[in-house]
């Protein structure tokens, strides 16, 4: 099995920066992307920042500019850097990832989306 483990949430004050990481461990082939989301209280999740796996990223409009998402030196892991955090930004962070798994000697694969359990990030404002 898959798992995701997030962690560097916590609370900051207006302006303040956090980093998140996530680590990915389990049976992984290969992993196509990894994304960081969130959702505040009452709202939709929604993306935050994505990087695939040739390095591409994409970023919310609210967040370019303030947010750096990247892959680790570490295998299958991702961070997230927040700076200039406002407290619209609070929410519980999620980590996600899309992996590819071999599922027969053919050499066929599958992905298959995968999620962390989520750390909150509290912006005091």
């Amino acid at each position: 099995q898959v798992q995701l483990v997030e962690s560097g949430g916590g609370l900051v004050e207006t302006g303040g920066s956090l980093r998140l990481s996530c680590a990915a461990s389990g049976r992984i082939d290969s992993i196509k992307a990894m994304a960081w989301y969130r959702q505040a209280p009452g709202s939709e999740r929604e993306l935050v920042a994505r990087i695939t796996s040739d390095g591409s990223t994409n970023y919310e409009d609210s967040v370019k500019g303030r947010c750096t998402i990247s892959r680790g030196n570490v295998k299958n892991t991702v961070y997230l850097q927040m700076n200039s955090l406002k407290p619209e930004d609070t929410a519980v962070y999620y980590c996600y990832a899309l992996i590819e798994r071999v599922v027969n000697v053919e050499g066929a694969r599958v992905a298959k989306d995968y999620w962390g359990q989520g750390t909150l990030v509290t912006v005091s404002s």
